[in-house]
C-alpha cells in the first residue's frame, strides 16, 4: 500500500491507524486498550483495525509476549505520520482538552502539562463570517479597533483569504480597501458581526508577502561558548550549526516572536537569547520594523 491511497480511507479510520502508529512509535507499546479507551470501540474492532495495520505494513510492528503488546521494530517508518514528537503531543494536548470537560473518560497518554497563552475573546458569531468570506472570496465589512485608534472602532472594508495562528494568537491576512494593501487583522479586535459582501477582487496569489518564500538562518548566540553552542545546536537539530526554517515573508515576524528571537540580539545577554538569527538583512524586508 503506498501513502496515495491512504485519502480513500474513511476518515474515522485514518484517525485510528495514526493513533496506532503514534503510540506504538513513542510509548513503545500498543494494545487493543489504547484504541478502546481512545475511541469507544469494542476489543474486536480494535483488534481488527491492529491486524490491518499490521498486514499492510508488516515491518512496522511485532508482537511482545512479555509486554503483551505490540512493538516498533528496529526498521520502523510511519506511514500515516511523520514521526515527529509534536504528533505525540498533539495527542496528550486533545486529552488534557478532553479531560477538562469530561474527567477521566480520556486517560489514552501519559500524563503531560501543557502551557499554552491564554485564549483570545474570539466569538463564534465572528469567526463565521470570516471562515465564509475566505472559502468564498468575498469582502467582509468589520469595525476594527487597534491600539493606534483604542477608543473607537474603524470601519472597513478588508477582502480575507487566510486563517492564521502565529502561536499565541488567531489574525485574518486580508486586502484592506482602506490602506490599499495586505495586511493582518486581529480577531479579537474586531468588534460586532462581520457582515458577508460582494466578491471580492483580491486573492491569496495577489498577496507578495504571502506568496514569497522566506528561509530563516538560525544559529546559537555569537556570544556563547562553543560548548553551549554545541547545546544549543543538539537542542534545536541544527546542522552544520544552523537551523533553516522555510516560511512566508508575511510569516517571518511571528516566527521570530515564536522562537523568541530579538532582531537586534544586542538587546538581550547570550544565555537569555541563546539564538539569533544569521541572515538578518536578508529578512529585514518582511519586518514590522
Amino acid at each position: 500500500m503506498s501513502n496515495n491511497s491512504i485519502p480513500d480511507i474513511k476518515w474515522d479510520l485514518l484517525l485510528r491507524y495514526r493513533f496506532i502508529e503514534i503510540i506504538s512509535f513513542w510509548e513503545g507499546r500498543l494494545t487493543a486498550n489504547h484504541l478502546m479507551d481512545a475511541f469507544k470501540i469494542g476489543r474486536q474492532q480494535a483488534s481488527k483495525d491492529i491486524n490491518w495495520y499490521k498486514r499492510q505494513f508488516p515491518d512496522n510492528l511485532d508482537y511482545d509476549l512479555a509486554l503483551k503488546g505490540h512493538v516498533p521494530t528496529k526498521d520502523f517508518q510511519p506511514q500515516f505520520t511523520q514521526g515527529q514528537v509534536d504528533e505525540y503531543l498533539q495527542i496528550q494536548k486533545a486529552n488534557m482538552d478532553l479531560s477538562l470537560k469530561f474527567a477521566d473518560a480520556f486517560n489514552t497518554v501519559t500524563s503531560t502539562e501543557v502551557l499554552l497563552p491564554p485564549a483570545r475573546g474570539v466569538k463564534p458569531e465572528v469567526v463565521r463570517p470570516v471562515i465564509q468570506a475566505c472559502k468564498e472570496n468575498r469582502r467582509l465589512d468589520i469595525d476594527y479597533i487597534s491600539l493606534s485608534s483604542p477608543e473607537q472602532a474603524d470601519g472597513r472594508l478588508i477582502c480575507p483569504h487566510t486563517l492564521v495562528n502565529n502561536g499565541f494568537r488567531w489574525h485574518i491576512r486580508a486586502y484592506c480597501e482602506k490602506n490599499q494593501q495586505f495586511r493582518d487583522f486581529v480577531l479579537s479586535r474586531i468588534r460586532g458581526i462581520p457582515e458577508v459582501e460582494d466578491k471580492s477582487d483580491y486573492r491569496r496569489e495577489q498577496d507578495e508577502a504571502w506568496n514569497t518564500e522566506v528561509n530563516l538562518v538560525i544559529v546559537p548566540h555569537h556570544e556563547l561558548t562553543e560548548p553551549q553552542k554545541q547545546v544549543i545546536a543538539t537542542d534545536y537539530g541544527m546542522e552544520d550549526g544552523q537551523l533553516i526554517i522555510k516560511t512566508k515573508g508575511a510569516l517571518v515576524e511571528y516566527m521570530l516572536q515564536l522562537m523568541h528571537i530579538d532582531k537586534q540580539s544586542t538587546q538581550r545577554s547570550a544565555i537569555a537569547q541563546q539564538l539569533e538569527i544569521a541572515n538578518f538583512d536578508e529578512i529585514k524586508p518582511w519586518c514590522f520594523g
